[in-house]
């Protein structure tokens, strides 16, 4: 491995999964403005994610719907009218 590429300041945060407020605590590097308080009575830095072990569909062996800032609403309105031209063009050649 090449010397000095890798950061030195671990320290110990906690990891909340947000989508099922599922916690741990683990020692990393990332930046965090927040911070909360651990089991152990100690304060430490909170590092948030929007999916772990205990919500991804591989590891919980089923599939969970999770909506996070409303993708999908988003996503349905940017497409609502795809391919609906197509199939007027059809209809009328149809015709």
């Amino acid at each position: 491995m090449k010397k000095e590429i890798h950061p030195e300041s671990y320290r110990t945060v906690v990891f909340r999964d947000v989508s099922c407020d599922y916690e741990f605590i683990s020692k990393s590097c990332a930046p965090s403005k927040e911070t909360t308080t651990w089991e152990d009575g100690n304060e430490y830095p909170l590092i948030k994610l929007e999916i772990s072990s205990e919500s991804h569909p591989f590891f919980t062996g089923k599939m969970k719907f999770v909506d996070t800032a409303g993708r999908i609403d988003k996503f349905n309105k940017k497409f609502k009218n795809f391919g609906i031209k197509k199939d007027e063009e059809q209809d009328a050649a149809a015709e």
